[in-house]
């Protein structure tokens, strides 16, 4: 490679490039690949909008107590009213305590890809539906 670039840029700046290649090429090429990745993605990547489609009440199929407490949320299975099944954590301790045979969920609709996500919310916005 020094032969190269000797022949391209001269000895004596052959050799400061190829220090300089040697000791900052690796990790400035990385944090450039980093930035192309991430631009990429932000590119890429809708733009987080959504809109609130529901509240339903769903059966839940198992919920666990996170450490052991459900003051510190719960991580639950719930079937959905399409019949699939789903995984939905919160760690907030009024709305954990909440989930026992039956949950309130917010159905949100991301607008630019149409994808459902859901999400624990206190009965009372079930009653009100």
């Amino acid at each position: 490679m020094l032969n190269v670039l000797s022949k391209l840029f001269g000895p004596h700046r052959a050799v400061s490039i190829y220090a300089f290649a040697k000791t900052w090429g690796l990790p400035l090429l990385g944090g450039v690949g980093l930035i192309v990745v991430a631009a990429g993605l932000l590119i890429l990547n809708d733009s987080g909008e959504h809109e609130h489609e529901a509240f339903l009440t769903v059966n839940v199929l198992s919920a666990t107590p996170i450490n052991g407490d459900l003051k510190n949320g719960v991580i639950a299975s719930v079937r959905l009213p399409d019949g699939s099944a789903t995984s939905i954590t919160s760690t907030e301790a009024p709305i954990s305590q909440t989930v026992g045979t039956t949950a309130c969920i917010e159905k949100r609709v991301y607008v630019d890809s149409g994808e459902a996500r859901y999400r624990f919310k206190l009965p009372r916005h079930c009653e009100a539906s």
